[in-house]
């Protein structure tokens, strides 16, 4: 099964940058154990049009033309429904067990996700009610896609 991860802003260098490539390398690394081909990470330009509408409907625009059309797609907001890290590994091996090819998570801009996205979704995913910074839902989601496969690999889970 393929991963891909679709971020709308770019990671600037720095301490973020850093510890989400070191996420990145961990799972890419692990992954191939449990099953998962690859994982990419994708940046998408922000849009740079004056009403918030349409930035949602120009950025909504560029992630579905990086969406497979057969993919399980997976959208971060902080409206979405919480699972804790055993279920989010049980959810992605019943997905990669049930076959399925690509699984898209997409995090979008400042404005959020344009509802013609939001129609197509299999699961809306939430980090909690806070909002967070999008460089840092990019790197709790890369740390809970590194946890998930140690756990699909047979790591103990110290939650247990």
């Amino acid at each position: 099964m393929r991963l891909l991860v679709l971020a709308v802003g770019r990671l600037k260098h720095g301490a973020e940058a850093d510890l989400a490539a070191r996420y990145l390398k961990r799972v890419t690394q692990a992954g191939r154990s449990v099953g998962l081909r690859s994982i990419e990470v994708v940046e998408i330009r922000e849009s740079r049009a004056q009403d918030a509408a349409r930035r949602k409907l120009e950025e909504a625009i560029a992630l579905a033309n990086m969406i497979p059309d057969d993919a399980v797609l997976v959208l971060l907001d902080e409206r979405g429904e919480s699972l804790g890290s055993a279920a989010f590994a049980e959810t992605l091996a019943r997905w990669r067990d049930g076959g399925q090819d690509s699984v898209v998570f997409v995090i979008g801009g400042a404005d959020g996700i344009a509802e013609t996205l939001r129609g197509r979704a299999k699961i809306t995913l939430s980090f909690g009610p806070a909002t967070w910074p999008h460089q840092l839902v990019r790197i709790m989601l890369l740390e809970q896609l590194y946890r998930a496969v140690t756990l699909l690999s047979g790591h103990p889970y110290h939650r247990d």
